[in-house]
């Protein structure tokens, strides 16, 4: 099924716990931010968005690059995201949170768009075994070739959110 994820080690699947720690690393995934700027595009604390960053870093989620001059002779360390996490499977890690944790940055960051911009789609399906493995193989693959791709610097940022789940609605 695309791409082999590894299985995240405890300290690396509670990184990834956390709704905050994801959205950072969204921030982070494509051009590199200082804590200054995540916590601005946040509208957090910088004191607490600079937890999260140690954190990210600690556990390999997120890169120093070189420091740079900043305003009135400080210092200013700009972080990137080294992709890291899209090589996880947080499922057996034993730590529980994670789910939710992607669930709600999701919501947060779709609550900063306007809905009649976005696509959104449903659909129901009744699968076996089987198919339910089909459609969840090549989904990954689709995401695992967007991945690969090179950003485009002249491209437009888009997020993608997917979720498979039973419909215990429909069972019967």
């Amino acid at each position: 099924m695309g791409t082999k994820r590894r299985p995240a080690t405890e300290a690396e699947a509670r990184a990834l716990a956390s709704a905050v720690r994801l959205r950072i690393l969204r921030l982070c995934l494509d051009q590199a931010l200082t804590n200054k700027e995540i916590a601005g595009r946040l509208d957090a604390n910088p004191a607490t968005t600079l937890h999260h960053v140690r954190k990210l870093v600690e556990t390999g989620f997120l890169a120093a690059e070189p420091s740079r001059p900043g305003p009135r002779g400080s210092t200013e360390i700009p972080y990137r995201a080294t992709g890291k996490s899209w090589e996880m499977d947080v499922r057996e890690s034993g730590v529980t949170g994670s789910r939710a944790a992607m669930l709600d940055a999701f919501l947060e960051e779709v609550r900063l768009v306007d809905l009649e911009e976005a696509n959104l789609t449903r659909l129901g399906l009744r699968l076996t075994e089987e198919g339910h493995a089909e459609l969840r193989r090549r989904l990954e693959e689709l995401f695992d070739e967007f991945r690969e791709r090179q950003p485009d610097p002249g491209g437009q940022a888009y997020s993608l959110f997917l979720t498979i789940h039973r419909d215990i609605s429909r069972d019967v």
